[in-house]
């Protein structure tokens, strides 16, 4: 697969359908997620996998996953933001 599909299909991934959301997934993914290191780019691919009151939590309310991989990443999107 192409680079350009895989970047193309997880832009689609990170429009979640609310727009405080797409926002900083969006920006995280055009702005960190290429040059970032093969874990936290995995990472980010199976936060996505999350529903959105979870992914909500996280990045806007503040929680913290428990899985620290996934902790880790959400304090890389925050910071791309």
């Amino acid at each position: 697969m192409s680079v350009d599909l895989e970047a193309r299909k997880l832009e689609w991934r990170c429009r979640r359908g609310m727009k405080e959301l797409d926002l900083l997934l969006l920006r995280y993914l055009r702005q960190c997620h290429s040059r970032a290191a093969s874990e936290e780019r995995v990472a980010f691919e199976e936060f996505l996998e999350l529903p959105d009151p979870d992914l909500v939590r996280y990045l806007i309310a503040g929680d913290v996953p428990d899985d620290p991989r996934l902790a880790g990443l959400c304090r890389a999107v925050l910071r791309a933001n």
